[in-house]
């Protein structure tokens, strides 16, 4: 692949991570927003006696231009990153196509960079969490997304390696079995943290997660797609006169 090629790569990867990010923009204002309004309330219904701080950004202007802005920062960022591990993955994973290979990359990005470490460490509103702790949770938290990123790289391996001896299926269901294994242990010897107020309601929490949980879903699934099908017009155009003669042909 040439220079040229990851180029445009790279540029429609963050096309395709703003486009996913709109997406992803959404779904967190209709399904995150309200559990975060209702962790907040939960939050200030408990400050007795200590004084309120002085509000530097108003939580409308969170929700919305915030809101908009980090999320779709993000979705650029990743977006040419993704791109570029597309880059490297393309051929390597298989006789995939452009648009099978952005969303398997995409399904395997977002288990090992997401799914994993929420499992092990999940998401949680305003309320929830002590203050002291947030740099050792935020370095517990990475750890686990490396953590799975490397386990994730190491499976893909495995399976590479042993797939000439056993088959693909064989090789991969192994690669499969050794990542939740690991996994498994990682998650037994890392420390648990449960900062989860007695009196915080249940259900806020539940859906706070779930919601956050479907804003990935959307981000990696949308750039699956939307990507895919750029990667697909740069890899595997069309030749000019397949779109001329395919247009008589339907009448």
């Amino acid at each position: 692949m040439n220079s040229a090629t990851v180029r445009n790569l790279l540029v429609r990867g963050m096309l395709a991570g703003l486009g996913a990010g709109l997406l992803a923009l959404v779904v967190a204002y209709l399904l995150g927003e309200p559990y975060v309004d209702k962790a907040i309330g939960f939050e200030e219904s408990h400050a007795h006696g200590h004084e309120h701080e002085v509000e530097l950004v108003s939580r409308s202007l969170q929700s919305t231009a915030g809101l908009a802005t980090g999320v779709l920062v993000y979705g650029v960022a990743f977006g040419g990153i993704a791109a570029l591990a597309y880059c490297f993955a393309l051929g390597r994973i298989g006789r995939f196509s452009p648009r099978a290979t952005a969303l398997l990359l995409s399904g395997c990005a977002l288990l090992a960079v997401y799914v994993v470490p929420f499992l092990k460490y999940p998401a949680n509103p305003p309320a929830v969490g002590n203050s002291d702790t947030i740099g050792e949770r935020t370095t517990l938290y990475f750890l686990m997304m490396v953590l799975s990123v490397l386990l994730a790289v190491a499976a893909t391996l495995f399976g590479r390696r042993l797939a000439p001896a056993v088959g693909t299926w064989w090789a991969t269901v192994a690669a499969v079995a050794a990542f939740a294994v690991v996994t498994g242990l990682a998650f037994a010897f890392l420390p648990v943290i449960n900062e989860v107020p007695a009196d915080f309601p249940a259900t806020v929490l539940w859906r706070f997660r779930l919601a956050a949980l479907t804003i990935q879903l959307t981000l990696w699934t949308g750039f699956g797609l939307i990507f895919g099908e750029l990667a697909e017009r740069v890899l595997a155009p069309r030749p000019a006169g397949a779109a001329r003669t395919a247009a008589p042909a339907a009448h």
